[in-house]
């Protein structure tokens, strides 16, 4: 005589379902679906914890940096200026002291355009802060010639075509001026050699060159 047949366990029935529970009777699924969302909820909070006004009231930016008072020694005449103590002597020559003669090339130090003399010696402007030079003597490609008369220098470049677009003319210039006092080799090689951190993107160096060996080479007065 045949029993019929007997329904089976449910976690006979359907093994599968007892594979995908997780501790505490729920599902994998519902496990990672609270996961989630507790996550995001979590997230939530925080970006807003954040985001809330410290408890004295808004939140504090901090204070723009207050400008100094500096006095500046430029082409023989005293002027007071008001800078922020990270500008450099570039910027405060062209922006604040409307000497515009002193260029901004690469503001990196590395082409020579801004070059000005300080206390006589050859300088990079865009690497000075115009805070540190209090007391010195600077001399800007505006100062150089006397009145109508021409110095030296800027008359050979003329007579010697030694420049084309001209932007870099003012440091070469300014850096001539300063290797006139400093101990350098007679040949063009010496010179070329002084005079190598200040570039010229038109490449009228030969020109440059002879400029500066034409007023090398003149009595000294």
């Amino acid at each position: 005589m045949m029993h019929p047949k007997q329904p089976l366990p449910d976690e006979q029935a359907h093994p599968e379902r007892q594979a995908d529970e997780a501790p505490g009777g729920s599902t994998r699924r519902e496990f990672i679906a609270t996961a989630t969302v507790g996550s995001a909820l979590l997230l939530e909070a925080c970006r807003h914890t954040s985001e809330a006004p410290s408890a004295g009231g808004d939140t504090e930016l901090p204070a723009a940096p207050s400008e100094l008072e500096v006095s500046l020694h430029v082409n023989g005449q005293e002027q007071m200026l008001k800078v922020d103590s990270r500008t450099s002597l570039l910027d405060a020559l062209r922006e604040r002291m409307g000497l515009t003669g002193t260029k901004k090339g690469c503001d990196h130090g590395q082409c020579g355009a801004c070059t000005v003399l300080v206390d006589g010696r050859r300088e990079l402007s865009c690497l000075s802060l115009a805070v540190m030079q209090q007391g010195t003597k600077i001399q800007t490609v505006e100062g150089l010639a006397e009145g109508d008369t021409l110095h030296p220098l800027q008359q050979a470049f003329i007579e010697q075509d030694a420049f084309q677009c001209g932007y870099c003319t003012p440091g070469q210039i300014m850096s001539a001026a300063g290797l006139m006092k400093e101990p350098c080799g007679a040949s063009d090689t010496d010179v070329r050699e002084a005079m190598s951190g200040n570039l010229c993107r038109c490449s009228a160096y030969p020109n440059i060159i002879a400029a500066i060996q034409q007023v090398r080479r003149q009595p000294k007065q």
